[in-house]
């Protein structure tokens, strides 16, 4: 049923009441809504005011109750539902407990959607299923709706829509406990991360962690998404003993936490932080837990990002034939869920094999018109994302990180082959898009290669510059940068 069905049924069922759950503030239990509601009810079951009255109240009493001539007591309510065969709260709201139901089912199969097809039809679905749960006034129903929403839209890389819907669950859900906001925070967290604004992503997360251990409500699962999620902007802001710690923080609660999906992200954040520290084998080894989960889950989004970080995992080891065989598994994975910025993503890391490999030039081809979709993005038509065409590229606002790698890649071939001016161009506009993120390390690596270039070209001031510009991003990692770490659980 599409949407301008579904919603004049549910005008049909619900006579005027759309006029009550339209947003406007009136309270759901209004005289004359309810008063039209129980006689449209009544007709329906071809009661009399006599019969549907009977035993406790007149047919008099119910004629000035259907024309909202008179406010029904609590006690009057309970009697005329059970006559007229509905829920109390359906009677006083005009929400039907069958309506909870199939839009809670309805938000699985958009769940399960987005899990195993495109995000765009997931959203059309997430989008139906919030128009109708505002019409009715499902709070709870419409807040899931709109974090879908928010995950579509990362997924396809609108990473302002997606800051806009969390941002709207955690105003939808204020009065909710903590624990009911993390995702949402979680998923703001994730979109300002994306968009290269690490130290503010590790601030919306640790400021959540801190409020959830002050309060004493240490919901195992709230805590797990939020430490998993921590431990990327930590890597690229290369604290990395933060990054560790958070890893071990989230394998202690993993024990309390009955979501596989959620274990599955662990195992995938944990899985970085070994990376890190030169334990591959133990790294790949979380990366396999995470995949086995995943295809039990059939969640292909997060099944291609456990055969990026195995790629990335084979190429530290150098073994970039395995390395190139995931990463283009990935890529096409991604590619056919239309998954536009997580694709080109993964397209920089594959270039990086190929150049790795000796096959420089299929690198600059793949890298190239990356950065050309991005001028394009910016100051023409909007890229294609439909699988058919060019996906979005990488700019500052989207996907720094990746944009600045993808330089740097540029820059090394350029490089090799000898041209120092357009290698010099592409350090220097990878070394702007990594200053605004705070990606420590990529910053004090881009700097030493930058000094060596204008070192071989003989201008050693310049050289020093940049050496000395490496050296201040190597000591800022840690605590310094990023203040007091959280405090940390009863685990």
């Amino acid at each position: 049923m599409d949407l301008a069905r579904r919603l004049s049924y549910i005008r049909g069922e619900e006579g005027t009441v759309a006029e009550r759950s339209a947003g406007d503030g009136r309270a759901a239990d209004a005289t004359g809504d309810i008063g039209r509601r129980v006689l449209r009810l009544r007709t329906e079951r071809g009661f009399t005011q006599r019969q549907l009255a009977e035993p406790a109240y007149t047919a008099a009493y119910v004629s000035t109750l259907e024309t909202g001539k008179v406010r029904p007591s609590e006690a009057a309510l309970r009697h005329l539902a059970g006559r007229l065969g509905v829920s109390y709260e359906e009677l006083t709201t005009g929400r039907s407990p069958r309506d909870a139901t199939r839009l809670r089912a309805g938000l699985t199969d958009a769940r399960r959607a987005l899990a195993t097809g495109s995000a765009e039809d997931a959203a059309a679905l997430f989008h139906e299923l919030h128009a109708e749960a505002e019409l009715l006034g499902f709070a709870e129903e419409r807040a899931s709706a709109l974090l879908g929403l928010g995950d579509c839209a990362l997924e396809t890389g609108e990473l302002t829509t997606a800051r806009d819907h969390f941002e709207a669950v955690e105003q939808l859900l204020a009065e909710e406990p903590l624990p009911r906001r993390v995702p949402a925070i979680r998923g703001r967290a994730v979109a300002h991360l994306l968009a290269g604004e690490l130290r503010y992503s590790c601030y919306l997360l640790e400021s959540a962690i801190d409020e959830l251990n002050a309060s004493g409500l240490h919901d195992p699962n709230a805590l797990l998404l939020l430490y998993t999620a921590a431990i990327g902007p930590y890597m690229d802001m290369g604290a990395h003993a933060r990054a560790v710690r958070a890893a071990e923080l989230a394998l202690a609660l993993a024990p309390n936490v009955d979501d596989p999906g959620l274990v599955a992200r662990m195992h995938r954040g944990v899985a970085r932080t070994l990376i890190a520290e030169g334990r591959t084998a133990e790294a790949d080894a979380s990366l396999a837990k995470a995949q086995e989960l995943y295809e039990q889950l059939r969640i292909h989004t997060d099944l291609a990002h456990c055969h990026w970080m195995r790629g990335y995992v084979h190429a530290q080891d150098g073994n970039l034939e395995r390395a190139e065989h995931e990463l283009r598994t990935a890529r096409d994975m991604l590619a056919s869920k239309r998954a536009a910025l997580f694709t080109v993503q993964v397209e920089v890391e594959l270039a990086d094999v190929l150049r790795r490999r000796g096959r420089a030039a299929e690198a600059e081809a793949l890298l190239l018109p990356l950065l050309a979709r991005s001028a394009d993005a910016e100051g023409q038509a909007p890229a294609r994302t439909d699988g058919t065409g060019p996906t979005a590229g990488l700019t500052a606002e989207r996907g720094a990180v990746h944009a600045g790698g993808a330089h740097r890649l540029l820059g090394l071939i350029a490089d090799e082959r000898g041209d120092a001016d357009t290698a010099e161009e592409h350090y220097c506009a990878a070394l702007s898009l990594l200053e605004r993120t705070g990606a420590a390390g990529d910053l004090a690596d881009l700097c030493r290669l930058l000094g060596d270039l204008l070192r071989r070209e003989g201008r050693l001031e310049a050289a020093m510059d940049a050496y000395r510009t490496g050296l201040g991003h190597r000591a800022a990692p840690g605590t310094t940068t990023l203040g007091p770490a959280p405090a940390e659980p009863p685990v």
